[in-house]
C-alpha cells in the first residue's frame, strides 16, 4: 500500500503543471496560439502557391514543344501542297485523238434534251460552227508557217537528172520456127530449169518475133537476137547472127 501511495503522486504531478500552465496561460495563450496557427497556413500558403508556379514553366516547356511540331506541320502540309501543281505542270497535257474527245464527250452528255430549233436556227447553228472550224485552221496553219519559217530546214539537194540509157540489152538464143513474113522471123526460146521443191528439170519454150533486115534467116537456123526499140506491134527484138544452118 505504502509503495502504491508513493506512486501516485508522482503521476499526478505532471497533470498538475499542465493544468497550471493552462490556467496560467488562459485565454491570452489561445489567443496567441490561434495567430501562430493562422500565421503558419498563411506561410505554407505562399510555398504551396510557389511550387506551383515553379512546376509551371516545366508545363509550359511541352506546349512550347507542340507548338513548335504545329507550327511545322503546316509548312510541311505546304511543301507537297507547292510540289503537286508543279508536278501537274511538268507532265504533258494528254492529247486525246478527235475520235475519243467526241466519245467522251458524248459520254459526259446528261440526256436532256434540246429545246426545238427552226430551221433556220439549225442552218445558223452549222454557219457559226464551220466559222469556228475554219478560224481553228487557219489559225493552225499560220501557226505552222511561223514555225516553219522560224526554223528552216536545209534546203535537200536536188537528185541528178539520171541519164538516159536503156542499159544492157538482152540477148537470147534460139531456133527460128518461121521465117514466111516479111523481114520478121519467129524464135522459139528453149529454157530448161530445175524445180525449187522437187529438183526435177523442167523445160519450156517461148515464142518471140525479130525483125530480119534481109531475109537472111529460115526454119530451123539457130539464131541469136537482141533486144531493141520496138519496130511493130509485136516486134521488140532483131536478128544478130545465124549460129548455125538447119541441115
Amino acid at each position: 500500500m505504502i509503495e502504491e501511495n508513493e506512486q501516485t503522486p508522482p503521476a499526478e504531478e505532471p497533470e498538475a503543471p499542465a493544468e497550471a500552465a493552462d490556467e496560467a496561460t488562459g485565454p491570452q495563450a489561445t489567443e496567441e496560439e490561434a495567430p501562430a496557427a493562422e500565421e503558419a497556413p498563411a506561410e505554407e500558403a505562399p510555398a504551396a502557391a510557389e511550387e506551383p508556379a515553379a512546376e509551371e514553366p516545366a508545363a509550359e516547356e511541352p506546349a512550347a514543344e507542340e507548338a513548335a511540331p504545329a507550327e511545322e506541320t503546316p509548312a510541311a502540309e505546304e511543301a507537297p501542297a507547292a510540289e503537286a501543281p508543279a508536278a501537274e505542270a511538268a507532265e504533258p497535257e494528254e492529247k486525246l485523238h478527235p475520235k475519243e474527245q467526241r466519245k467522251r464527250a458524248r459520254s459526259q452528255h446528261t440526256g436532256e434534251t434540246r429545246p426545238e430549233r427552226t430551221p433556220e436556227q439549225r442552218a445558223t447553228e452549222r454557219a457559226d460552227r464551220r466559222d469556228q472550224l475554219a478560224k481553228a485552221r487557219r489559225a493552225y496553219r499560220q501557226k505552222q508557217r511561223e514555225k516553219r519559217a522560224a526554223s528552216p530546214h536545209a534546203a535537200a539537194p536536188q537528185p541528178e537528172p539520171a541519164a538516159e540509157s536503156s542499159g544492157a540489152a538482152r540477148v537470147r538464143q534460139g531456133i527460128v520456127v518461121s521465117a514466111k513474113p516479111d523481114k520478121t522471123i519467129t524464135v522459139r526460146i528453149d529454157t530448161a530449169r530445175r524445180h525449187r521443191t522437187y529438183k526435177k528439170i523442167v523445160r519450156s519454150s517461148s515464142t518471140l518475133h525479130a525483125h530480119d533486115e534481109r531475109n537472111e534467116a529460115h526454119e530451123g537456123d539457130t539464131v541469136r537476137v537482141i533486144e531493141s526499140r520496138p519496130i511493130s506491134r509485136t516486134k521488140r527484138w532483131r536478128l544478130v547472127e545465124i549460129l548455125e544452118r538447119a541441115r
